[in-house]
C-alpha cells in the first residue's frame, strides 16, 4: 500500500517575486504574490501543477541534486547562461537567475513542466523507494544506467527520474516536493520504510520536514479532510 500522494512542488529563492516570475513563464502557470511581498506560488488547472517559492536567505552555492525538466522553446531562453554545449544531449541545460539548474527540452509548441530530476547514489533503490511510498511505474533502464517513476498520482509531467553521482548530498535541496499523507497512514509509517523526521509540526506550520533515505528533503501535510 502506498503511503502518500503528491501535492506539489517547493522551489528556494534569495528574490522568491522574481524567482516566481520566472518560472511561471517556464512552466506556464499563473503567478499570484501574498501581501508580504515575499511569498509566490505559481498555479494551474490542476492541484498537483501548483508550485511555491519559498523565501530563503542563503544563497546557491553547489549544484542543485534536484532539479527541473521543462518542454519549451530554446529560443525563450535567451539571456541565460548555458550550462551545456549545443548538441551535447538531447536537452540543454541552463541556469536560472538564481543559479537553479533546469534542463529544457525543444518545444515550440508546449510550455509545461517535463519531469523532476534527482541525483542519487543508488539511483534504483532511491527509486524503488519512492515507488513504495508514493507509487507510480518504476522502470530501471540500465542500458542509460538510472531509473524513471511514472505515471505517479497526481503529480504532472511525465514524474520522476533518478540519475546516479558519485557524491552524497551535503547541503539542503533547494527544490523538494510535498506530500500528502493517505487517510489512516502517520508519519511513523514512513519512518518505519526508512524516511527520517527532521522537524515535527509547529503550530503555524502543521506539516512535517522528513527526508528520504538518500537525504532528500520533502514535506508531509495530512490526510485531506
Amino acid at each position: 500500500m502506498t503511503l502518500v500522494t503528491w501535492k506539489d512542488l517547493v522551489i528556494d529563492a534569495v528574490d522568491a517575486p522574481s524567482s516566481a516570475e520566472f518560472w511561471a513563464e517556464r512552466l506556464g502557470l499563473r503567478r499570484e504574490l501574498f501581501d508580504d511581498g515575499d511569498d509566490a506560488v505559481l498555479r494551474g488547472d490542476d492541484p498537483g501543477q501548483t508550485v511555491w517559492i519559498n523565501p530563503v536567505p542563503e544563497e546557491k552555492t553547489v549544484k542543485n541534486r534536484v532539479h527541473i525538466d521543462v518542454r519549451g522553446s530554446l529560443a525563450d531562453q535567451g539571456g541565460l547562461r548555458r550550462l551545456s554545449e549545443p548538441g551535447q544531449f538531447s536537452w540543454t541545460t541552463f541556469a536560472d537567475p538564481e543559479g537553479h539548474e533546469f534542463c529544457v527540452f525543444d518545444s515550440d509548441s508546449v510550455t509545461a513542466f517535463k519531469a523532476l530530476e534527482v541525483d542519487a547514489v543508488d539511483h534504483a533503490s532511491i527509486a524503488a523507494w519512492w515507488a513504495d511510498v508514493v507509487g507510480g511505474d518504476l522502470t530501471h533502464h540500465p542500458d542509460h544506467g538510472y531509473s524513471s517513476l511514472e505515471n505517479v498520482p497526481g503529480m504532472p509531467g511525465e514524474g520522476f527520474d533518478f540519475a546516479p553521482v558519485p557524491e552524497a548530498k551535503t547541503v539542503k535541496n533547494r527544490v523538494h516536493w510535498d506530500v500528502v499523507l493517505q487517510p489512516g497512514v502517520t508519519t511513523d509509517d514512513l519512518v518505519a520504510r526508512g524516511a527520517s523526521v527532521l522537524r515535527p509540526p509547529l503550530d503555524d506550520e502543521p506539516w512535517t520536514v522528513m527526508a528520504d533515505p538518500e537525504g532528500n528533503e520533502f514535506c508531509v501535510f495530512p490526510p485531506r479532510e
